[in-house]
């Protein structure tokens, strides 16, 4: 049975020291078994699926979404799981999903398990993802390919599969520029008309259901309207060279029967669907919301939004801001890096369409600006151009992960080396806290409710979301964090929204995300970076040997 894996050491290393991650990839042991057979079938307990079909939700909308987007801001971690759950049951002909990471974790099996019941009802599943954190078997992966709807292509597999240790070594040593680009763009369409994009990889701990480490993230569900250009992104990228089809990387074993094409025979997903229907793995309360996410759909008399209640088991005065409308915008756009990104021969100065866009909307700046960011290492570009803008009378925020809340050493090397300077550029810093109670509104309930219960077990907080706000009517939210690998190696895409409305209500989450009890606000004569344990901030420090350049 194949499934995406990634461990929990943090995920940038892999790209900075490409060396260590290359022997991490080929001295990893034989995964074990990853589910036990049960003599009790779980699934005779599980209420069936309310599948319908999406146009049925969708149709009211038909005009609308010719020429407009319904656009609802996914902030809160189940929310965001529930919503991909209830379009893979929806979905009538199509699913493609295009991830960084894709984990093995109980999220991702769960996912895996929708996707392939609804390849089983006839649905065609397309499924792509980066290669440099794939970590199966090969006949893992040919076996998840085997049912005729569902193809998995792997996103330029240099290093990983399909690749020996000569092959690993010869690619490092002679392509250092191609095996640093990575695809770094999230995207999940249904059907064509509906798209979820932004900041979540596919994983337990962007849902906030990880019992260590978890995420404040943000993504943002499209209706109509700006899918097509997502759709196209996603067209581009699976038809280009640098996407291989799994079953050109791994020959299956001989004992695995094969067609021409080597296609396997389709294999048996009960093991995967027994363990989905295990309520320890899939808590009933859960999966019973998924059936209550299509009150998006439903017009609310009078506006210009439609109407949610109560998607997410959580009192009203704990929902954030936006996460109630589903809101029709004119002005909607979805930019992507072309697959590639740096083909051209100048290594980590090439840029991207997502760059260029990002600066160009910095430039229009009149007011404010508010930024999130999870990794923040400037380059000369980026501290002239933020400088420039507080100089004009710009207000300008960010917010950035500090030590103690950070999952990437070496990024957080980076910014540290960058921070005085940054800092007397006029920006305002602040530094997300690894207990920040904001937590309490995005993570899973039950499993916060459980860690609270013990101090010792409660997962450290961090920072993910990709966003920005301009001048409190454009939103930005996507997959650039605002380092050179982002600008300048990764693909990225972002959503752009022009909406007073919308930006108003993700810049009300933000300020709240500044608050003390939420955050540091780091000056020229203080930061918190004391606050963590001496080692750690000696671990950070050996960082330094790493150049900025590729951080």
């Amino acid at each position: 049975m194949l499934f995406f894996s990634v461990s929990h050491s943090r995920l940038l290393s892999v790209f900075i020291l490409p060396l260590f991650a290359l022997l991490l990839l080929t001295s990893c042991s034989k995964p074990e078994h990853r589910f036990v057979a049960s003599n009790n079938d779980q699934c005779n307990e599980v209420q069936p699926i309310n599948s319908s079909q999406l146009s049925h939700y969708t149709q009211p909308f038909k005009q609308q979404m010719l020429n407009k987007t319904g656009v609802k801001v996914l902030e809160e971690g189940t929310e965001a799981m529930l919503n991909r759950a209830w379009l893979t049951q929806q979905a009538e002909r199509t699913i493609d999903i295009q991830y960084f990471i894709f984990s093995a974790d109980n999220v991702g099996l769960i996912a895996t398990d929708y996707l392939v019941r609804a390849a089983k009802r006839g649905v065609k599943v397309r499924m792509l993802v980066d290669d440099i954190m794939v970590d199966a078997k090969g006949d893992e992966l040919l076996a998840l390919d085997s049912h005729p709807n569902l193809s998995i292509r792997i996103y330029n597999p240099m290093l990983n599969i399909g690749k020996n240790l000569p092959q690993k070594l010869f690619n490092l040593a002679t392509r250092f520029t191609d095996v640093n680009q990575r695809m770094h763009n999230k995207a999940f369409i249904v059907d064509q008309h509906v798209a979820i994009t932004g900041g979540r990889n596919v994983a337990d701990e962007y849902f906030g259901y990880d019992h260590q480490y978890n995420f404040r993230d943000r993504d943002v569900l499209l209706v109509g309207g700006v899918v097509k250009q997502v759709q196209s992104s996603f067209d581009l990228f699976w038809q280009d060279e640098l996407s291989v089809a799994v079953t050109q990387l791994v020959k299956a074993e001989n004992s695995l029967e094969a067609n021409d094409d080597n296609k396997l025979t389709p294999v048996d997903f009960s093991l995967l669907h027994q363990y989905v229907c295990d309520p320890k793995n899939f808590d009933p309360q859960v999966r019973r919301l998924i059936d209550q996410v299509p009150a998006i759909f439903k017009p609310r008399s009078g506006s210009n939004s439609t109407d949610i209640n109560h998607v997410v088991n959580l009192d009203r005065e704990k929902r954030l801001p936006s996460q109630d409308t589903l809101r029709w915008v004119e002005h909607v756009e979805y930019v992507s890096d072309i697959p590639g990104k740096s083909k051209a021969s100048r290594f980590l100065g090439n840029g991207g369409l997502s760059t260029e866009k990002l600066i160009a909307l910095l430039k229009q700046a009149k007011r404010s600006v508010f930024i999130q960011t999870p990794y923040l290492v400037t380059s000369d570009l980026g501290k002239s151009l933020l400088s420039e803008l507080v100089n004009k009378g710009v207000e300008v925020n960010i917010l950035t992960n500090s030590l103690a809340s950070t999952d990437n050493l070496e990024a957080f090397s980076g910014y540290q080396r960058d921070r005085a300077a940054l800092l007397k550029t006029g920006v305002q810093i602040f530094e997300f806290k690894p207990n920040a109670k904001i937590r309490q509104k995005v993570m899973a309930q039950s499993l916060l409710s459980t860690a609270e219960a013990n101090d010792d077990s409660t997962p450290i907080f961090g920072l993910h979301a990709k966003s920005m706000v301009i001048d409190d009517n454009i939103t930005v939210i996507g997959t650039f964090n605002l380092d050179p690998r982002s600008a300048n190696l990764n693909t990225e895409s972002i959503a752009v929204i022009k909406d007073p409305t919308i930006t108003q209500q993700v810049k009300q989450g933000m300020l709240v995300e500044i608050e003390p009890e939420n955050a540091w606000h780091t000056t020229l004569d203080w930061n918190p970076d004391r606050e963590v344990s001496q080692l750690k901030q000696l671990r950070v420090k050996l960082r330094r040997i790493v150049p900025k350049g590729i951080l």
